[in-house]
């Protein structure tokens, strides 16, 4: 088991060090602000949905190792889901930091890395900070997100 955390620390961190998706997308159609006022995380979420599939993401914002790397996973994963699709990773993402559920790691991918943050809850709002931040986005809101 230490060897499983041991590369879910890695990737983490190599996730953190070298965000993908990590820029202003100039061709945007959909945006939201979020913000964890507990420790200082803040996102602006951008992505191009067309006809009801997300095309493209990006992000902008500073944050910890955490909050970083579930936003440059996050973004990787969005592409090419359907809204739907994207709600549906939502929930098996929030219900797995969460410790609500344990949904099967195949339908998670690499965001099975983040199954050790259920065990660290106030690492939870970093972790769930970029998802409510999509949720937003997708649903259009022009409220900033905040994980309090």
């Amino acid at each position: 088991m230490s060897d499983l955390r041991e590369l879910y620390q890695e990737v983490i961190l190599d996730h953190h060090k070298r965000p993908r998706n990590f820029h202003k997308l100039e061709d945007a159609n959909r945006h939201a602000e979020g913000f964890n006022p507990l420790c200082g995380d803040k996102i602006q979420l951008y992505l191009r949905v067309e006809d009801g599939i997300v095309r493209d993401a990006g992000f902008e914002g500073s944050g910890c190792a955490i909050s970083t790397a579930s936003a440059s996973l996050m973004t990787e994963m969005l592409k090419g889901k359907t809204e739907a699709e994207s709600e549906a990773l939502f929930e098996k993402f929030h219900d797995l930091v969460t410790g609500k559920s344990m949904p099967d790691s195949a339908s998670l991918g690499k965001l099975a890395v983040f199954s050790g943050v259920r065990e660290y809850p106030v690492r939870v709002k970093c972790a769930v900070l970029a998802w409510h931040t999509l949720r937003a986005a997708l649903q259009g809101s022009l409220e900033r997100v905040a994980t309090e």
